[in-house]
């Protein structure tokens, strides 16, 4: 009996290094599995990431551009003030040395002219958009001279 014993050992020792084996199979498979899905998930993230940096670089090219613009438009904003500011004082030295200028200048603003100038007190775009589009003609003064 000792050669079936040692047969059914060996069969033993056989399965169990079987079961060993298709064990340690299946572990590699899972872990294959696993390192493939990581993979992906890598490729995934490092598009996403060229994706972003892409964005990142537009977007820093445009605020690049508008900080750009803007400091043309404050320049041009700066410019138009000192000019504003010349023809002012140009106004006002004309009308300290011309009489006639500083009568006209000193008199009060048409009717016609008033009524251009006057406006509702306004809050936010859609209640001037509306007083725009309400508006009518501007009407003639009522007591025109005769032709």
């Amino acid at each position: 009996m000792s050669t079936l014993r040692q047969a059914l050992y060996g069969f033993a020792l056989l399965g169990a290094l079987v079961l060993l084996i298709w064990g340690q199979q299946q572990r590699i498979d899972v872990a294959e599995g696993q390192a493939e899905r990581e993979k992906d998930t890598a490729n995934t993230a490092r598009k996403d990431a060229d994706r972003n940096l892409v964005t990142v670089n537009t977007l820093t090219d445009t605020l690049k551009q508008e900080r750009n613009a803007q400091s043309l438009l404050r320049s041009q904003q700066d410019q138009l003030r000192l000019g504003l500011a010349k023809r002012e004082r140009t106004i006002e030295e004309l009308k300290l040395e011309n009489d006639d200028l500083q009568k006209w200048a000193d008199q009060p603003l048409p009717d016609a002219a008033r009524r251009l100038r006057e406006r509702p007190a306004l809050t936010g775009a859609a209640a001037y958009r509306d007083w725009l589009s309400g508006r009518g003609a501007v009407r003639p003064p009522r007591d025109q001279p005769a032709q």
